[in-house]
């Protein structure tokens, strides 16, 4: 199959150049984005999700391990917070060494992990940043401890350029019901006021057509997709939020990321596998690679 030749950036030439003393330098003709989550074992969603999206978007990814899961598409049957010191050794190894041009976070686990990870995007200037408030599973499983709600609310909302709740997380954070695009409204506003540059209310669980939201502070954008009736939608919240991440550490302006990825993960839910596991299974982020 022959495939069109990208066409020229120059914006986004211009995000991989800096000017010194003695002229222009090249940084990076590489995108680059950081992933900082959780592991899932069964490979449907996590740090795994991730990294296959960035690779997909043709970006190149690095992580952070933030826990790992016994996981799979029936259930979560294990969690392992990974130890803080050595969160922070991981920040240190990969962003003293590597030029990030986007990261996402996902699963946290607790506040010990919240604060650590705050603590290290803040002293690395990680910028832009997707927040994807994982609270639970698929499965039904609690992947956020209980008490680390308020940690996550103080410490990681206000430094996300944009965050990314579906239903469950948005009624949870904003303390109110969201059934209905009004409601979606109203609270992507609460969502707001707790410091995140803009936020994506994603109506998936809603009836009728996939519609999310997009809210900046100063107007509201729709994304509308058809509703694809499937089980196997493991991994939607994370696949979306990292093609987010690869598209912003591309050079995209806000919108346009959020309608590509929008566009992208109704393509991997359309063609997600149906033989992979007995429960939820995952949508499949290769979808744009097969032939």
């Amino acid at each position: 199959m022959v495939r069109p030749i990208p066409s020229f950036s120059f914006d986004r030439f211009l995000s991989h150049i800096t000017l010194t003393s003695e002229g222009m330098s090249i940084l990076s003709a590489t995108p680059t984005a950081l992933t900082i989550a959780g592991s899932d074992s069964g490979g449907g969603a996590g740090i795994q999700a991730d990294l296959k999206t960035f690779t997909v978007l043709s970006v190149y990814g690095a992580s952070i391990l933030t826990a790992l899961t016994a996981q799979n598409t029936v259930g979560v049957q294990g969690v392992h917070a990974v130890p803080t010191d050595f969160v922070v050794e991981q920040f240190d190894s990969v962003c003293s060494d590597i030029r990030i041009g986007a990261a996402k976070t996902g699963m946290l686990a607790d506040v010990s992990l919240i604060e650590t990870v705050a603590a290290k995007i803040q002293e690395r200037g990680i910028r832009p940043l997707v927040v994807d408030p994982v609270m639970v599973a698929k499965s039904g499983d609690r992947l956020l401890a209980e008490g680390a709600k308020n940690a996550l609310i103080q410490k990681i909302l206000p430094l996300a350029d944009i965050l990314t709740p579906n239903l469950g997380e948005t009624e949870e954070i904003a303390d109110m019901p969201v059934g209905n695009p009004d409601a979606m409204k109203e609270a992507a506003k609460r969502l707001l006021d707790l410091g995140p540059k803009a936020v994506l209310v994603k109506g998936g669980h809603l009836e009728g057509d996939a519609v999310d939201i997009l809210y900046d502070g100063s107007e509201f954008t729709p994304f509308r997709a058809p509703r694809i009736e499937t089980p196997n939608t493991h991994g939607t919240g994370c696949t979306l939020s990292a093609a987010i991440t690869a598209n912003l550490a591309k050079g995209e302006s806000l919108g346009d990321a959020v309608l590509k990825s929008k566009n992208f993960i109704t393509e991997a839910i359309r063609n997600a596998p149906p033989d992979i596991g007995s429960g939820h299974g995952p949508v499949d982020p290769m979808w744009n690679i097969k032939g």
